[in-house]
């Protein structure tokens, strides 16, 4: 009998999902020893028109990583869920638009601008991207920028997400266990729509930090104090995600001295990311006047950035207001 077949798409994303699979060592072999990898563009030499030709619902798995950027990143998803069994939103950029995401407050012509007219670019020919351009061999065409970045799910129907900026290494080697295991008929898949690969709790529940319900009077970058090692970092005026943050990295940079970022994306039951974020900041703060609550909000350098750094296009927000308008999300 022919193996299942096994594919992986990188859209808008930085590429460090692919890597953190690799990472996953020996254990790369048991996805060819038990899949035949079918589509994979970043690891082996495969065409569109490849996966276009294959019967619909022949791949057993894909993996798809990062967000709709571009009309491409739609047509792949639409052509690969359509082709595959079971879809699953790999990484935060497909659960949730990650970093990427962040541009959805800039409405797309000060994107274009910023990347081909300011100072770090060698343009002097204001050149601007074009969708089709004609060559003497023909035209040729690149994808058309959207107006926002999209999560996958907003696009197509997703079975399950594995969060992570990348998803741990570990975690992937235990989801590909446990997809074995369902081939070998010794397990059952988890109920559609489930978050695979991660916890079920939150960063803070991971971390060993003590804890005493300590109020504060400012926030503070964590590089601008000495911050004590054995303390929450967020009653010490760091502001840190991990009360809002899905577990399953074993709390890695709170451990190492570093506050929490949220690359895990929200916790079970958290509806919107920021606004959970924004509750936990505003129980510790020590003040009562509204002046003394503006100066050590005032802290908080980034809001934005703080509450929404992976997750904006994944929130109830999804978009700044410019942007917003020119989009159809």
């Amino acid at each position: 009998m022919s193996k299942p077949k096994f594919a992986m798409y990188w859209a808008a994303s930085c590429g460090g999902c692919e890597i953190a699979v690799l990472n996953i060592h020996e254990k790369i072999l048991d996805v060819d020893a038990n899949f035949d990898v079918v589509f994979w563009p970043v690891a082996m030499d495969a065409k569109y028109k490849d996966v276009e030709a294959m019967e619909d619902g022949s791949i057993l798995l894909t993996l798809f990583n990062g967000g709709i950027r571009n009309d491409e990143n739609e047509h792949i998803a639409h052509l690969l869920r359509k082709k595959s069994k079971i879809l699953v939103a790999f990484g935060s950029c497909a659960c949730e638009g990650c970093i990427p995401g962040l541009a959805n407050f800039s409405p797309i012509n000060e994107i274009v601008e910023t990347a081909f007219s300011t100072i770090s670019t060698d343009n002097p020919q204001g050149i601007r991207p074009q969708t089709s351009y004609q060559m003497p061999e023909g035209e040729i065409h690149i994808p058309t920028l959207y107006p926002v970045l999209r999560t996958l799910d907003s696009v197509v129907d997703v079975d399950y997400y594995m969060p992570g900026c990348p998803p741990e290494s570990h975690q992937i080697g235990a989801v590909i266990d446990l997809v074995v295991q369902v081939l070998q008929g010794k397990a059952e898949l988890p109920p559609k729509g489930a978050t695979i690969g991660a916890g079920n709790s939150t960063v803070c529940d991971e971390c060993k930090r003590t804890r005493n319900v300590k109020t504060i009077k400012e926030f503070s970058r964590i590089q601008l104090m000495h911050a004590d090692p054995e303390l929450c970092l967020l009653e010490q005026g760091i502001p840190c995600n991990g009360v809002a943050t899905r577990s399953g990295c074993d709390a890695r940079c709170p451990t190492a001295g570093a506050q929490c970022i949220g690359c895990y994306g929200p916790a079970e039951g958290v509806i919107d990311y920021g606004a959970r974020l924004v509750s936990a900041f505003a129980s510790v703060i020590d003040a009562n006047d509204p002046a003394e609550i503006d100066r050590i909000l005032d802290g908080l350098v980034d809001p934005a950035g703080q509450f929404y750094r992976f997750n904006l296009a994944g929130s109830l927000l999804k978009a700044g207001k410019s942007a917003f308008q020119r989009s159809n999300v």
